[in-house]
């Protein structure tokens, strides 16, 4: 938890030291707005990708476990596991969506 709150601070030091260093002393209201949409649109594509990322590795290794026991049917359990993926992989793409619209909405 404290490696959360650590990074948090992180961020929001850097978002005031850049608002403050540009242009002279201050960013406008439209260049911090569009500062701080890039930066939680980074953190929202960020936090999207590690719950697809752990739920992939957990279904292959799942699959190649389950192919381990039962050779006979590993072919219906590679037909599962790239379903699984897709769909695992597309919470990913839609983390994407989400980000792109963030940043350029």
């Amino acid at each position: 938890m404290s490696l959360l709150h650590h990074a948090i601070e992180v961020a929001a030091e850097a978002t005031t030291t850049a608002a403050e260093g540009a242009a002279g002393g201050a960013y406008t209201a439209a260049e911090a707005k569009a500062n701080a949409g890039a930066s939680s649109a980074g953190y929202a594509y960020g936090l999207a990708a590690i719950g697809p990322g752990i739920g992939i590795g957990y279904l292959v290794g799942q699959a190649v476990s389950a192919m381990a026991r039962q050779p006979e049917s590993a072919g219906m359990v590679r037909t599962t596991m790239f379903l699984g993926i897709a769909f695992t992989e597309a919470l990913a793409l839609i983390g994407f969506v989400v980000f792109i619209l963030l940043k350029f909405v």
